[in-house]
């Protein structure tokens, strides 16, 4: 049967999608490879993504490039990817910026190294006043550190004395997080089978719609994200309250 294709209403598409790019390493392996060949092959399902999600008039993609644990693997692999990240970025930077797509990069930059944290602040300024898709990368970011990173903000506020313990609210917290300027992924899409968020913005994803595919990232085409809102679209999302027509006829 046909795969279904989304209706191109906005109100039955995400604002923001939210993706773990998962299954690289054993793309390669499939393919007698070693693991670093499956996140170079993974650029191109990049690079497919943000064109659809542009297509489609998504607002936000956060993209989970390379997270907090990411740092135990082996030596040569974490500097191969962060100089494929950085390799990435002088390339598509500009044909981004002339996409009008605004990047911005979020996690701790303090463990990136030199070049990569000027190369990130190149791509940041040059694509800051675009107004078409923004799209945000995780690097070197975990769903706890980002946590524990906005309550010591807050609690150093506290602790010079603009701030009172008893005012931090769920809104003072979220201003305080990574994405405060952005709404909260509507959709989570994590592709290569595991059914786990693996410490990707634990706080935004709260009401999120979670969506796993056996896809695995390399292989990663446009109709698959199609299969994903056509998924969306028909989920019902209630964020804690309930249906009104549910409720009503079972009060009559």
């Amino acid at each position: 049967m046909k795969d279904q294709q989304p209706t191109g209403d906005p109100t039955r598409l995400p604002r923001h999608i939210a993706v773990v790019m998962d299954g690289n390493g054993r793309w390669a392996k499939d393919r007698r490879m070693p693991r670093t060949a499956g996140h170079r092959a993974g650029i191109n399902a990049v690079r497919t993504l943000i064109e659809t999600c542009g297509h489609r008039g998504i607002r936000a993609l956060t993209l989970f490039a390379f997270s907090s644990e990411n740092w135990r693997r082996p030596q040569q692999e974490v500097s191969t990817l962060l100089d494929l990240m950085l390799r990435t970025m002088r390339k598509e930077a500009s044909r981004l910026h002339e996409n009008n797509v605004r990047i911005r990069i979020i996690g701790d930059r303090d463990r990136l190294g030199a070049t990569l944290c000027r190369q990130i602040e190149r791509v940041e300024e040059l694509t800051v006043d675009n107004t078409g898709l923004h799209l945000v990368v995780a690097v070197s970011y975990g769903g706890r550190w980002d946590m524990t990173q906005a309550c010591r903000r807050l609690a150093a506020r506290v602790e010079e004395g603009s701030l009172h313990a008893d005012e931090i609210d769920e809104g003072m917290l979220d201003d305080a997080l990574e994405l405060s300027d952005l709404p909260g992924p509507d959709l989570l899409i994590r592709t290569g089978g595991e059914c786990r968020l693996s410490n990707f913005l634990l706080w935004q994803l709260a009401y999120a719609e979670l969506y796993f595919t056996d896809v695995l990232w390399p292989d990663f085409r446009e109709p698959d994200l199609d299969r994903a809102l056509v998924w969306f679209a028909g989920r019902e999302r209630r964020f804690g309250g309930v249906d009104v027509a549910l409720s009503t006829a079972e009060s009559a």
